[in-house]
């Protein structure tokens, strides 16, 4: 392939000097962290399926580009599966832990066995097996099933486990069942669902090598899903016309401006430019800026009306609303100019194939299913679903998250999204031989809430990290500590499960495997909806760490033996036979059993039949419906924003969800204290670079060190969880459970 100078970021070889990742240090790095256990992690990175990001792979390969799929997120992962025990005895003061951050706590090593701790114990002693689940079927068989709830994570957790815990969770009697999608897409999800008739992204990677223009919305994918950085770099250099990049976010990501993609020689040496437009608008400013962007295709026929005849409803009310919004409303809300929003208009009018991104930036706020509902307006105007190269994309961060609702582990639908209602009920005592549960299930953060109200007496989370992950930490502590009885399955020691008992309350630790432990090995669906199967990894293995889902067959087992002999499972084999029946979209999971063994639920695109757009709703159409400019209810418009106050957001570091890795981001420079602000914002508050400040929320205060970013103005951001005590609780997208990561914050010098 022949160079393209014109798209290097740098003459200087391997960017030396600037504010870059250091790509083959951090692989050293990895290489000499695992030295105690080399064979062992090289066959986890050869054959096993990434517990990282949700891109999918096969070993160091995937199905979207030739050539080795391998990134810093899952080598730094990697010595989670092959790090040794930790000494129990480090767990029996936890006082003397209560120094240690999260990274310190998992350099402690590996649960090995169960534990437990008792109201008024210092600490925690060492239990069996048979004690613990003893223990648990006891108490799970006395209270009512409405005070139980069930949390799992998406830290490497396969399809198999989703499947048997929501399973479980059903035949005890409750619906309280949900997953870490929680916490980031559920917006997509529900929008998706109600648009479109489907819950996934409607294209594959594929689509972007030969899309036209690739815009993100709310996303960096250089530090969540560094891989994609390759992706775009052969979307770019394509024979031909290269596609163009677009980025729509209060920030100007330094790693979406530039990256230097380590396996490929000329970006590894000279760098990539990746951004072509970037389109700065204010933290939730989103749909007011997909709304000008429509007014704009409106005024100059940039719509494809013909499409929209054939294939939408609705869109008479969409387009009433933009040609109605006054350009001065639009600027306020959104952030952007108008002559921004008209310049995102004409490129889109004169792209051809067009796949839009977007992540947290757009679902984590209280209107986050509004502000994917605008993405996907404006994907319609223009027919860019269901055809090569067009799409739209939630692209997913965590390995395991895809299939958590898809299999039932939500509170308002079994597996296959059925409903919790006597038809699905009926539905599924068919397959499972016992009638479920229709009472209404507790979402994530009801979950929580709940706990603080003393209405449950068990919560059992399967990794999670509550105190680091929902807003306001010592409201979360407290309610912990209102539950009798919590259960922490895992496979190191998180500041939760620190969290201390109530009184006469009781904290169980379980010692879960890894994905490549799990016996029989087993599936995760990844963004692109490809069910892929990673084998158990020979190896050494972590005192009496199980399965997490043999750990809920013997407990049902245990509370009811009939219920258990008809409802349990032989092998990780029998899940896969069952899910297939119990979820249409996954047929064909059963036939999956060894590496590179992968299935794609409907094909490389959906909404699409016989080479024509087709949508999974009654009338075969996509619904569009216009969504609020403001942005929020209880704020009001941008006018209310007293001066002096400033809207925060949450971002990430060099971190996976809440684990974090450095203390200095490599992709901007800034420390975990840092407050991302304008220089326009410093200069009228006289404050210059490392200037100590006190954000302070209705909520909490920060004290952060100031960190002068291309940020638009009146907009900051902080790394999370460190901001998570500005952060409102009980502040939650009505549809779909999503928490408010967003606040507005006054910035006090210090």
């Amino acid at each position: 392939m022949a160079p393209h100078p014109k798209l290097w970021a740098s003459w200087v070889p391997n960017g030396l000097g600037q504010i870059k990742p250091n790509h083959y240090g951090d692989m050293l790095r990895a290489l000499w962290e695992n030295r105690d256990e080399w064979p062992f992690a090289w066959r986890i990175l050869r054959d096993g399926v990434c517990d990282g990001c949700a891109l999918g792979t096969s070993g160091l390969y995937d199905w979207t580009m030739d050539g080795v799929h391998l990134c810093m997120v899952r080598l730094q992962l990697l010595r989670m599966n092959t790090m040794a025990a930790l000494d129990p005895d480090r767990l029996a003061d936890v006082e003397a832990l209560a120094g240690l951050d999260g990274r310190a706590l998992r350099a402690l090593g590996r649960l090995p066995h169960p534990m437990r701790r008792r109201a008024g114990e210092r600490g925690f002693i060492r239990i069996s097996w048979d004690d613990a689940l003893a223990e648990l079927a006891d108490r799970i068989r006395a209270v009512d099933p409405q005070r139980l709830a069930f949390y799992l994570t998406s830290r490497g957790l396969t399809n198999e486990t989703y499947y048997v815990a929501q399973k479980t969770a059903r035949a005890l009697g409750t619906n309280h069942v949900d997953n870490a999608a929680r916490l980031c897409h559920a917006p997509s999800t529900v929008a998706l669902r109600a648009a479109l008739g489907v819950a996934a992204s409607t294209c594959s990677y594929k689509d972007w090598l030969e899309a036209d223009w690739i815009v993100f919305f709310g996303s960096d994918v250089p530090n969540n899903q560094p891989v994609t950085t390759k992706y775009l770099y052969y979307a770019k250099t394509r024979t031909g016309t290269g596609a163009r990049i677009a980025v729509v976010n209060p920030l100007r990501e330094p790693g979406l401006e530039r990256y230097w993609v380590p396996s490929v020689l000329e970006s590894a040496v000279f760098g990539t430019r990746l951004t072509d437009d970037w389109f700065p608008v204010h933290t939730g400013g989103d749909r007011a800026f997909l709304v000008g962007v429509l007014k704009a295709l409106c005024a100059d026929g940039g719509l494809d009306e013909r499409f929209l005849a054939e294939h939408t409803r609705g869109f008479d009310a969409v387009r009433a609303q933009a040609e109605s919004a006054a350009w001065d409303v639009l600027e306020r809300e959104s952030g952007a100019s108008q002559d921004d929003m008209r310049r995102f208009a004409a490129r889109y009018r004169q792209a051809k194939r067009v796949v839009f991104v977007w992540s947290m930036g757009i679902t984590q706020h209280a209107e986050g299913v509004d502000n994917v509902r605008a993405i996907i307006n404006l994907a319609l105007a223009r027919g860019m679903i269901g055809r090569s190269g067009c799409g739209l994309m939630p692209i997913r961060g965590h390995s395991g998250v895809q299939g958590g609702a898809e299999l039932g582990c939500v509170p308002n639908s079994y597996p296959g999204y059925v409903a919790t209602d006597a038809d699905g009920a009926r539905r599924m005592e068919s397959l499972w031989g016992f009638a479920p549960p229709t009472d209404p299930g507790l979402m994530a953060g009801d979950m929580v809430d709940a706990a603080h109200a003393g209405v449950l007496d068990l919560l059992w989370c399967v990794g999670g990290n509550f105190v680091e992950t929902l807003p306001d930490p010592a409201w979360v502590r407290e309610a912990l500590a209102h539950v009798p009885l919590r259960v922490h399955q895992d496979i190191v020691v998180s500041p939760t499960m620190l969290a201390d008992p109530g009184p006469d309350g009781t904290v169980l630790l379980l010692p879960a495997t890894t994905r490549y432990e799990q016996p029989g090995g087993g599936t995760e669906t990844t963004t692109e909806r490809r069910i892929v199967f990673s084998p158990e990894i020979p190896g050494r293995r972590i005192g009496e760490a199980r399965a997490e889902w043999q750990v809920f067959v013997d407990l049902l087992s245990r509370v009811d033996p009939e219920l258990g002999a008809r409802a349990g499972f032989e092998d990780a084999a029998a899940i896969r036979a069952e899910i297939a029946r119990a979820a249409p979209d996954y047929a064909g999971i059963e036939t999956l059993a060894r590496k590179g063994d992968q299935i794609q639920i409907g094909g490389r695109r959906l909404c699409e039949r016989d080479g024509r757009p087709h949508f999974e709703t009654p009338d075969g159409r996509a619904q569009a419906v216009p969504v609020p400019l403001a942005l929020d209810p209880d704020a009001g418009d941008r006018e209310s924003i007293p001066d002096g106050w400033f809207r925060v957001s949450t971002r990430r570091g060099k971190q996976f969800n809440s684990m974090v890795w450095e203390d200095r981001d490599p992709l901007t420079g800034v420390a975990r204290d840092a407050v991302l602000m304008s220089a326009e914002d410093a200069a009228a508050l006289t404050l210059s670079a490392g200037s100590r400040v006190e954000l302070r929320s209705s909520a909490g205060v920060m004290t952060a060190r100031v960190h002068i970013a291309p940020i638009r103005p009146r907009n900051l951001q902080v790394h999370w969880p460190e901001g998570n005590g500005l952060l409102t609780r009980g502040r939650y997208d009505p549809r779909c459970g999503e928490p408010d990561y967003n606040a507005y914050v006054q910035v006090l010098p210090l």
